[in-house]
């Protein structure tokens, strides 16, 4: 299934909605998808959620960095 690109431009106060409404196919075939292989609705929609927010702090530079600075600082003290 191909999800359709973009038909307004960045500043369209409706573009973000078309994107919602381009992805929604792909997540509901992706949610029936692990429910027929026993997964619940919850569980998937749940986990969507978490990957998704996951994702989006991954592609933050500044978070990354506040990771490695906290996981630093942790294995210091392990060291101790």
């Amino acid at each position: 299934m191909t999800i359709p690109g973009p038909t307004r431009m960045r500043d369209d106060p409706d573009r973000f909605a078309d994107c919602q409404r381009a992805v929604e196919d792909r997540m509901l075939e992706l949610l029936g998808d692990a429910q027929v292989a026993g997964w619940t609705k919850e569980e998937v929609l749940a986990a969507m959620i978490e990957v998704a927010e996951n994702t989006n702090l991954a592609m933050h530079p500044n978070v990354l960095l506040s990771v490695e600075t906290e996981l630093r600082k942790l294995m210091k003290k392990k060291d101790v």
